[in-house]
């Protein structure tokens, strides 16, 4: 029995792919995803750097590429944001970090997780390091 339902799933699987069924609903999801993206982004990129007077994005802190949006279940998401701090050795990290959290909490009508991360910028020159 197992196995003949698992044979007609795979033919239902096999004919909706050839029909372009799956392939628009993924592409729905992928666009709701990026929309998601974007929404977060907005809430995210107003926030003030704790040491300057700058907000988050003015000082490329945050980007809309930093933010990736996951879909967990049914209107449940999962938020991924890399960030990088104005210098690899910031001291703020863990702050911005919660800060994040707590503007995200506040202001996105949507039920999520968040996961933050401090990321190191591959364009950063350390001062005692030269150029080669």
């Amino acid at each position: 029995m197992d196995i003949v339902l698992s044979l007609v799933s795979l033919t239902v699987t096999k004919v909706l792919q050839f029909s372009g069924l799956v392939d628009k609903r993924d592409a729905l999801r992928t666009r709701k995803m990026e929309e998601k993206a974007l929404e977060v982004y907005d809430v995210i990129r107003s926030i003030r750097d704790p040491e300057k007077p700058n907000t988050l994005e003015e000082l490329d802190v945050v980007t809309e590429k930093c933010v990736e949006v996951q879909e967990l279940g049914e209107d449940e998401y999962l938020i991924i944001i890399k960030f990088s701090p104005t210098v690899p050795h910031c001291s703020l990290a863990t702050l911005i970090g919660l800060c994040l959290q707590v503007k995200l909490q506040r202001c996105l009508p949507f039920k999520h997780k968040l996961t933050s991360r401090s990321m190191i910028r591959s364009e950063w020159r350390l001062p005692w390091k030269t150029q080669t």
